[in-house]
């Protein structure tokens, strides 16, 4: 049994149930962070000592933190050859992806969108520096409009562990009021996963508790 520690407002826990969903595995989530605290008590610190979610425990073995290798440890023990290849090389590829979506989208999402528009004060939003974000994310996310034109999923015909790192911030990048550019591929991709139970479960989450208005 794998127990899990986050709320299930985060995207960082998002993108890890939507994993251990896809791949059948059986689990609990317990609601620790922000306002339903448990972050920082001892024996929380002694799991992660940065106090943040999420955290996996996989049975009795040592708690893991950091969600991009918590994806890579679920993906290794679980996954079949096309989420996750036990080739060196075609592995890679699937990690190159992941990586970027992790780093050059959906962080960037998180802090030049969705924190300045959900958890910053109407009367103290930079509306410039949100502008400038959805340009700069704009850009980025044409990258994945070529990708995406050529293949139904980021990695080929199969969903693979690029698609739980980039595919799970996509639910904010198109729920919130923004003025985004046409991406046709994207948004097919987009629809592609909002069928997928899993994704409709884990992912397309309320934030209402996040927001400061």
């Amino acid at each position: 049994m794998l127990t899990v520690w986050g709320r299930k407002s985060s995207s960082n826990v998002q993108s890890v149930m939507w994993c251990v969903a896809e791949l059948g595995l059986a689990s609990r989530r317990l609601d620790v962070g922000h306002t339903y605290g448990g972050n920082d008590t001892a024996e929380f610190l002694a799991m992660n000592p940065n106090g943040l979610v999420p955290v996996l425990r996989d049975g009795d073995d040592e708690p893991l933190w950091e969600s991009g290798a918590i994806l890579r440890y679920l993906a290794a023990r679980y996954g079949d050859d096309s989420f996750w290849p036990r080739d060196a090389a075609a592995r890679a590829q699937i990690d190159k992806w992941a990586e970027w979506g992790k780093l050059n989208v959906a962080m960037e999402v998180n802090r030049g969108l969705f924190s300045p528009l959900v958890r910053t004060a109407a009367d103290r939003r930079n509306e410039a520096a949100i502008a400038t974000a959805l340009r700069s994310i704009a850009g980025t996310l044409a990258i994945a409009e070529r990708q995406l034109a050529a293949h139904p999923f980021l990695c080929g015909d199969a969903l693979t562990l690029a698609d739980i790192q980039f595919g799970h911030i996509l639910f904010r990048y198109f729920d919130l009021p923004l003025d985004r550019p046409d991406t046709p591929a994207l948004r097919r991709y987009y629809d592609r996963l909002t069928g997928r139970p899993t994704y409709r479960e884990h992912v397309m989450v309320s934030y209402e508790e996040l927001r400061i208005s």
